[in-house]
């Protein structure tokens, strides 16, 4: 096969433990992907899709993810510090069983990424930050939950916010939403990259390249990587149990980010004018994708 791992019979059980004969489950997929493959096209290999099992866990641990946004959005106001949002990020997650994915993460030092107006990505909570009325902050987070991983990120707007920010936050959803849409089986990456960026790009806004979405299940940041500034008809191909999120950072101004913070992990957009994102967690299946956490 394509990947070099093991293949079964035709009559053995399936290598996705599904329990299901090869040839009633994966055998037509597998035998797709070989034909892609051989056609000079970029494919997953089989350790990158998903089982039913594991999506199931992931499932479980996108609930938690999904509740600590909600708990975020029923309390968060102007007054409130981003250190505060911390604080609820990290009860509401270990309350429900669950580890905050980001916590000393390559040294990152909080439970969630809170990034406020400018900052493009990776805001580090603090007791010195207070939102204010007109600020708009992206509440990132990531949870584990036994061994699996989900992920999501969601836009709050803290009282009257400037009419043209306001579009900007409600473009970049629509970007998320396009790419959704595009999520097909056996079409390429590029197609959603491109999806997203024509929203975004239409209404005025640049889409940031350095940073993107990534694959997630059993580890925080999987292959592949998913780019919002590619053509469509590139990139790997979608295969059913594919797991990524889906994630554009929309710049209301120039595209270029400076990420000189001397905390090593917070990044800006370099005309300092704001910045919007949106994430979502999914998995390919056979008919389009189903949104694990959002």
């Amino acid at each position: 096969m394509y990947d070099g791992l093991p293949t079964p019979d035709r009559n053995d059980k399936c290598w996705c433990g599904s329990g299901k004969k090869y040839k009633k489950c994966h055998l037509s997929n597998d035998e797709r992907l070989q034909r892609l493959y051989d056609e000079g096209f970029e494919v997953p290999s089989r350790d990158m899709l998903k089982t039913p099992e594991v999506i199931e866990g992931i499932k479980r641990s996108a609930e938690v993810n999904i509740g600590v946004l909600d708990y975020v959005a029923e309390h968060i106001r102007a007054g409130i510090t981003t250190e505060e949002i911390d604080q609820w990020v990290y009860n509401y997650t270990v309350e429900h069983g669950a580890i905050p994915a980001p916590l000393n993460y390559e040294g990152y030092p909080k439970s969630v990424c809170t990034s406020v107006n400018e900052v493009v990505c990776h805001g580090i909570p603090s007791p010195d930050e207070v939102l204010k009325d007109g600020d708009i902050i992206n509440v990132d987070c990531s949870t584990i939950k036994d061994g699996y991983f989900s992920d999501s990120s969601r836009m709050f707007m803290i009282g009257e916010v400037d009419p043209e920010v306001k579009r900007l936050v409600e473009v970049t959803k629509a970007s998320v939403e396009a790419g959704i849409a595009a999520v097909k089986p056996w079409c390429q990456l590029g197609d959603v990259s491109a999806a997203v960026n024509k929203v975004a790009t239409d209404a005025g806004f640049t889409v940031v390249r350095e940073f993107g979405g990534h694959g997630i299940g059993l580890e925080f940041h999987e292959d592949p990587f998913v780019s919002f500034v590619e053509p469509a008809n590139t990139g790997i191909i979608l295969a059913p149990g594919m797991c990524f999120t889906i994630e554009p950072m929309v710049n209301l101004g120039a595209q270029p980010i400076d990420m000189s913070d001397p905390n090593g992990w917070t990044v800006r957009t370099k005309d300092g004018k704001p910045t919007a994102q949106w994430e979502v967690q999914l998995v390919v299946t056979e008919t389009g994708c189903e949104l694990l956490s959002w």
